[in-house]
């Protein structure tokens, strides 16, 4: 089984290709900042091209749940879970600096379908409508 993982919670946005057992195959580093919806896309299609693979190969999905950027976690998250639903394959949530450890071995142990939800580690500062 290959497993993605996403991390977009940071200016420099991170996706990348493993086995079930953790050995990375591939691994893309980009500056996204304001870009990310429209460049985690061409990445991913990219990073699955270099190791001749296909999304209907991937099995699970570990994404970053925070805490990070707003935006950045709303984006990766969405393309995560949206993946996930569409693939039927199951999704794990992590956090922390050893994250992708943790979550490769959290999806071997807890398959789940359900979605990822972001942790921003603050309360989200959102401007009050005007009216």
């Amino acid at each position: 089984m290959f497993i993605l993982t996403i991390k977009t919670s940071d200016p420099v946005a991170e996706i990348g290709i493993f086995t079930d057992e953790g050995q990375q195959l591939g691994y893309e580093r980009w500056e996204a900042h304001h870009r990310l919806a429209d460049s985690i896309h061409k990445k991913l299609r990219q990073l699955l091209a270099g190791q001749h693979l296909k999304l209907p190969q991937i099995g699970g999905i570990v994404g970053y749940e925070g805490p990070g950027s707003f935006t950045g976690l709303r984006i990766g998250l969405s393309v995560a879970n949206s993946l996930s639903y569409s693939l039927q394959i199951p999704i794990a949530g992590s956090r922390g600096k050893n994250w992708l450890d943790k979550g490769i071995k959290s999806l071997a142990r807890h398959p789940a379908k359900q979605p990822i939800m972001p942790f921003y580690g603050a309360p989200v500062h959102i401007t009050p409508p005007r009216k």
